[in-house]
């Protein structure tokens, strides 16, 4: 019979609370367990005392026979100093989903065309005021040219 050290759910729908409990790994969840060696309440903050409870000389008893932790149960051992853990990684679990990628792709091509029309409009804007000065000077080159030729057509 293979034995593992799970949590066995409790409480009332949305506040849970859990059993630590030792029980063969093929009895249901919250099924029959062989004895419950702690508690554990996610809805305490967690740097209270009484979140996680463990009897610890039981635990290290079914760990010593060959009890296997679940994943979590395993964290909370760690933490609580019985059983060392090997720290698990994962690289790719905060990679994005593919249309999450494409999206971001998709944001962040229209944000550099954005910055390029802008970037154009800025040079637009300062070509056309730059040449506003530039034909204000011909023009007032030509205004005495035309006054010039409007003399000689009179005279």
């Amino acid at each position: 019979m293979s034995v593992s050290l799970r949590l066995s759910r409790g409480g009332s729908k949305k506040r849970p609370y859990y059993k630590v409990v030792v029980a063969n790994s093929r009895s249901p969840r919250d099924g029959a367990y062989l004895e419950q060696v702690g508690t554990y309440n996610p809805l305490l903050a967690k740097d209270d005392a009484n979140r996680v409870r463990l009897v610890e000389d039981r635990v290290r008893y079914w760990l010593g026979v060959g009890a296997q932790p679940t994943d979590r149960v395993a964290r909370m051992l760690d933490k609580a100093g019985i059983k060392e853990r090997a720290a698990s990684v994962n690289p790719n679990k905060g990679e994005p989903g593919k249309k999450a990628k494409e999206r971001a792709e998709d944001r962040a091509k229209k944000i550099a065309e954005a910055e390029e029309a802008k970037r154009e409009a800025e040079e637009a804007a300062a070509a056309a005021a730059a040449a506003p000065a530039a034909e204000v000077a011909p023009a007032a080159e030509e205004a005495p040219a035309e006054e010039a030729a409007a003399e000689q057509a009179e005279g």
